[in-house]
């Protein structure tokens, strides 16, 4: 698993890589990863698009959320109905931090 990002303000690119394992099946999306071994998370997708573009993916608990996309800009459709499943679990979103990229 490989995590890229560029830093805007020090104007650098950060990567981090880290380990995924699946917890069951590799037919279902939950997986546990490392970035920092020997410590493990959770990493559940519970959403997805038909095409593979945008993913809803939790933690093992309400602390932790994500939306994925393999595109700059989100669907506000995609974003909405993410954002409500998200809450209908109990999620807080309106603590999420929006990335704008570049």
């Amino acid at each position: 698993m490989d995590n890229k990002g560029y830093d805007y303000v020090k104007k650098e690119w950060k990567q981090s890589v880290g380990e995924a394992r699946f917890v069951n099946s590799e037919n279902e999306a939950r997986l546990k990863v490392s970035f920092f071994k020997p410590f493990w998370a959770g990493y559940n997708v519970i959403a997805l698009e038909d095409d593979y573009k945008h993913a809803l993916v939790v933690g093992n608990n309400l602390k932790y959320l994500w939306i994925l996309s393999r595109e700059k800009k989100i669907p506000e459709n995609v974003k909405n109905k993410f954002l409500a499943k998200a809450k209908e679990i109990g999620y807080n979103t309106s603590q999420l931090i929006w990335v704008e990229q570049k």
